[in-house]
This record gives C-alpha cells, sequence and structure tokens, in this order.
C-alpha cells in the first residue's frame, strides 16, 4: 500500500473510532433518559443502526467500548445482545486503576486519598442523616459482632463502610470513595481475621453512635482513627504494598 493509501486508512480508522465514540455516548444517554433497570435488553442491532444511523461496524465498536468499561455485558445465544449491567464501584475502580498505573500512583497515595475522603463522608453522614438509615446501620454494626467466620465478618465490615458512604448524601463521593476501597481491599483483603477483629466491631459501634446522634465532629475523628488503624496493620503485614503501583487488573 502506498503512503497515501496508509494515510488515508489510518484517517479513516480514526474517524471510524470517533464515530464509535460518538455513539456510546449516545446509547448511554439513552439507557439514562429512558431509564432503562439494570438487566434490561437494549434493541435490537438492526433497530440501533437505524436509530443511530451508522454503520455496523461503528456500532458494534461503540457497543464493545460501553462493555469494556462495565456499562453493558452482551448475552449470548437467541434472544441475546446487549444488556444493561448492574452498575458497580467495582467496575469504577477497575477502569480507573487503567489510569493509576500509567500515572504510577502508588498504594500509599491511595490510602493517602481514603483517608481524607472517608472521615469527611463520616461527617457528612452525621451532619445529612436520614432517621431512616438508623435501625439499618444498627443492624449492619450487629452483623459485625454476630458474625462467625472470616467471611461473614468481611461482608459485615463492607456493609458498614458502604452505609455510612451512602448515607453522605453525595453519589459521586460515595462512588469514588467505594471504588477506592474495592481497588485497596482486593489487595489487602486478608489483613484481618474475624478473631482479632473486636477493636474494629467496636470502633465501628463508635462511629454509627456518633453518626446517628448527629455529631459530626466526632464521627470524622472516629472514622480518621479507625483508618489510621486500618493502614498500620496493612504496613505491619503487607510492608512492601504501600510502595507498590496500583495495577490496572
Amino acid at each position: 500500500m502506498s503512503e497515501t493509501g496508509s494515510a488515508a486508512g489510518a484517517a479513516w480508522e480514526r474517524r471510524s473510532e470517533k464515530v464509535s465514540e460518538i455513539i456510546a455516548r449516545e446509547i448511554v444517554r439513552d439507557i439514562a433518559k429512558r431509564g432503562l433497570a439494570p438487566n434490561s435488553t437494549l434493541e435490537s442491532e438492526s433497530a440501533m443502526l437505524e436509530r443511530y444511523q451508522v454503520a455496523r461496524g461503528s456500532l458494534r465498536e461503540a457497543l464493545r467500548i460501553l462493555e469494556v468499561h462495565g456499562l453493558i455485558r452482551m448475552k449470548p445465544g437467541p434472544g441475546g445482545g446487549p444488556v444493561v449491567s448492574e452498575v458497580d464501584s467495582r467496575d469504577f475502580g477497575r477502569m480507573a486503576t487503567l489510569f493509576f498505573q500509567v500515572l504510577g500512583i502508588r498504594f500509599a497515595e491511595l490510602v493517602e486519598a481514603r483517608l481524607i475522603l472517608e472521615p469527611l463522608v463520616a461527617r457528612l453522614a452525621a451532619e445529612r442523616r436520614d432517621p431512616e438509615d438508623n435501625d439499618d446501620l444498627r443492624a449492619i454494626v450487629q452483623q459485625g459482632f454476630d458474625a462467625e467466620g472470616t467471611a461473614e465478618w468481611l461482608r459485615a465490615t463492607d456493609a458498614f463502610h458502604a452505609k455510612v458512604l451512602a448515607m453522605s448524601g453525595n453519589g459521586l463521593l460515595t462512588l469514588v470513595a467505594r471504588a477506592m476501597k474495592d481497588v485497596f481491599t482486593e489487595r489487602a483483603s486478608s489483613v484481618y481475621v474475624a478473631h482479632e477483629g473486636d477493636h474494629v466491631r467496636r470502633a465501628h459501634a463508635d462511629i454509627a453512635d456518633a453518626i446517628i446522634a448527629g455529631d459530626a465532629e466526632a464521627a470524622e475523628r472516629l472514622m480518621r482513627e479507625h483508618m489510621d488503624e486500618y493502614v498500620k496493620r496493612v504496613a505491619e503485614r503487607e510492608p512492601y504494598l504501600m510502595d507498590e503501583v496500583v495495577d490496572w487488573r
């Protein structure tokens, strides 16, 4: 192929990629506009080609972009096709780790960001508390005390932090903070075992009490102390983790 032909081909590929990104954005807008719930099946390929007025290759590339980002999944077989995925902080975190790795972000920096964000979120949860959340928060704390075995206890601790984040009333802070937690705990999930977590259970109970009482300063302070203790435990058990670059997974 001549240099002119190669350049023309490359230009066409760039245009095609741009079209696919535009169509991906339009599909996302349509999903949001139509309020499609998770597990909703999108239109057939022929209907989408008609709706978006693009070539089949561009449409398929657009769907692939959304699949890679965890916004849809492709259901195989008869009656299959693109299906709306459950939006999950783990998918957001997984996408973010691609940038973390390229930028050389270390786990120490990720932890520092958590130490700033989660105490702030606990303060917001106390300031913006909804009495309807109180019983749920108390029940989650009790699950931690009642848990039998490491797996059940880890689920309870995850539920506690998820609930506090949700109570902040800020969806963006909740998503970002939870994604960072997901990324970190995937690498350091073995730091605690159930029989040595009594001080963590107590910390969760004290934080919950402060949030329910609307004591924003105490909630922030207790969450910071709790996170500091957690980070120290990680550093003791996995001393090399903090200097590692967060890798894309």
